[in-house]
């Protein structure tokens, strides 16, 4: 049976990974866009890009200064039993890999009382939902202000329908791509409620680019904001080109029939999350 402890040494050894290690995915899709880029200055900007992937990687430093708030998404069996305090041993878990790997402290103790640093990055965001079986997958995203803060969430009339859905993507991207270091990754979340919904576009964020959409309908609507995204020429760095992003993921889920909620969340060109099976 799985222990807080276990999920609490996942979580460490994922930011001690991601933190320096761009995701495999996005890097192979920025090394194809590096080539396909019709731009020089977005060739340019895409090559030190990855220049300062392979540095990162090879010295153990932070892809990026910003190293972000903790985001831990434990997918629990059904048949596991947690016993102890999740929260309390996830901190320690972050407490110790934010001092031990030199990063950045980011976390504020409060956002309207007490603005001060908690100078550990405590508290991590924590989420669990339960699975069928045992075991857990544990997803650990390390993310950015930047990227965070061009997040957007609307509650579309449903006779929006998906046109509705693209246009509210584009106009965010359009309006925010620039402050949110692009290339971006592009995480959307169609459905649920108001307080679901940025969730979800923030688990579309850790589904594989080369991954197969999860439907027909995210397939048509990933690809068309793809190709409109990279047609707004904000380019690498918003420094202009074609590569606004390297790709969107879609997530949808059940919601009311009078709603059409749907949210977007950013990811940097400094893509940082890890995921841990635990048998």
């Amino acid at each position: 049976m799985l222990t807080t402890d276990d999920i609490a040494r996942a979580v460490g050894e994922a930011i001690a990974t991601s933190a320096v290690t761009l995701r495999p995915d996005v890097l192979a899709a920025m090394e194809r866009a590096a080539v396909e880029e019709p731009s020089e200055r977005g060739r340019e900007v895409l090559g030190q890009l990855l220049d300062n992937a392979r540095i990162a990687r090879a010295d153990r430093v932070p892809l990026c200064q910003d190293t972000g708030t903790v985001w831990v998404w434990v997918e629990l069996g059904a048949s596991e039993c947690l016993n102890g305090d999740l929260q309390a041993a996830v901190d320690e878990a972050v407490r110790a890999a934010y001092r031990s790997n030199g990063l950045r402290m980011s976390v504020v103790r409060d956002a309207l009382g007490d603005r001060a640093n908690t100078g550990d990055n405590t508290p991590a965001f924590v989420d669990v939902t339960v699975r069928p079986g045992t075991g857990a997958t544990v997803h650990v995203m390390l993310k950015g202000g930047g990227s965070d803060n061009a997040s957007a969430l609307a509650m579309l009339d449903p006779a929006a329908g998906a046109e509705g859905v693209r246009r509210f993507v584009l106009e965010t991207v359009s309006a925010k791509a620039t402050g949110a270091c692009p290339p971006l990754v592009v995480g959307v979340g169609v459905g649920g409620t108001f307080d679901t919904v940025g969730k979800l576009a923030k688990k579309a964020l850790l589904q594989p680019l080369d991954a197969p959409p999860v439907s027909a309908a995210a397939e048509a609507l990933e690809a068309r904001l793809h190709a409109d995204i990279n047609d707004t020429g904000i380019g690498p760095g918003g420094l202009g080109g074609r590569t606004t992003a390297l790709g969107v993921r879609v997530l949808s889920a059940p919601c009311h029939i009078a709603a059409l909620p749907v949210a977007v969340n950013l990811g940097c060109s400094a893509m940082r999350s890890a995921t841990v099976e635990l048998a």
